[in-house]
């Protein structure tokens, strides 16, 4: 049995999918019980279990094959990085008494970057978990190609998208949620020792032209991308998110200047950007 963390989410619900699809049995590691009845339904035992509780985790952990380990997304962290710290405090005292034969968690491309930036939070991750006297693979994904679902109203109703990732022509690493839940999958079904780092990105390097260009064919009207000005962040991240917005700020400038980048040689995924884009379009058409 393989325990699932973040598996009402994109990446996530994509592990437990492709574990089940070869028979493997799942447990649903969820904070709500309403969230559960899906996977329930699909034959998986169902863990309650918030990712700051440590002994619920345990618990959740306990007699499993394998760990799949999301932590859950912060774009606006306090200096430091408490939250997570605190998360991670729990998942590693879980992990340590529930002992699992290995342990994948999802990382993120640029894991190892020295600038302060928001992707330090999985840095931290990285280093804390790998303590662990576990067999632990830190799966290092580029930037999800779903992220363009913010693009989806702008595309549609303007025909112009603003754009953070800039020069408009500059390509991209990029992944598929369905390829990374694909591959972390694959890894929990194998053996190894010790620490590993597994990186992974799409077919191809996509630009953000690329993505305007994607949904210009798919919509059958012109789209374009238009960047938005440095200067502008701030004031627009704020207006979001009343956090201090400078982390987010540093990841885009990463990206863009290219210090976010992979340490090794990345695997490559098989699902391309149209396939995604029209996934996209059609969930907010329904």
């Amino acid at each position: 049995m393989y325990a699932i963390t973040g598996i009402s989410g994109q990446v996530g619900g994509a592990v437990a999918r492709t574990l089940l699809a070869g028979e493997h049995a799942v447990r649903a590691v969820v904070r709500n019980a309403d969230k559960s009845a899906p996977w329930a339904e699909r034959g998986c035992a169902v863990a309650l279990a918030d990712m700051h509780d440590a002994a619920a985790l345990q618990a959740a952990f306990t007699g499993v094959e394998g760990v799949f380990v999301l932590l859950p997304p912060n774009f606006a962290p306090t200096p430091g990085f408490p939250e997570v710290r605190r998360i991670l405090t729990a998942v590693q005292q879980a992990l340590a008494a529930a002992r699992p034969a290995k342990v994948v968690c999802l990382s993120t491309i640029g894991a190892q970057a020295s600038q302060p930036n928001l992707l330090n939070q999985l840095q931290i991750m990285e280093q804390e978990l790998s303590q662990l006297d576990l067999p632990m693979t830190f799966l290092r994904p580029a930037w999800f190609m779903e992220n363009s679902l913010w693009d989806v109203a702008p595309a549609r109703d303007s025909g112009v998208i603003p754009s953070f990732l800039q020069p408009l022509d500059k390509p991209v690493p990029m992944i598929a949620t369905a390829d990374v839940g694909q591959v972390a999958a694959e890894l929990l079904l194998e053996q190894w020792q010790g620490k590993r780092i597994v990186e992974l990105e799409g077919p191809e390097r996509i630009t953000p032209n690329q993505i305007a260009a994607g949904f210009a064919k798919l919509l059958g009207k012109p789209v374009r991308m238009e960047a938005v000005p440095r200067e502008n962040w701030r004031a627009i991240f704020s207006a979001q998110n009343p956090a201090d917005p400078e982390p987010r700020m540093q990841m885009l400038d990463g990206f863009n200047e290219g210090w976010i980048e992979f340490a090794g040689t990345a695997r490559k995924g098989t699902v391309r950007l149209e396939t995604v884009l029209k996934d996209l379009l059609a969930a907010q058409a329904g």
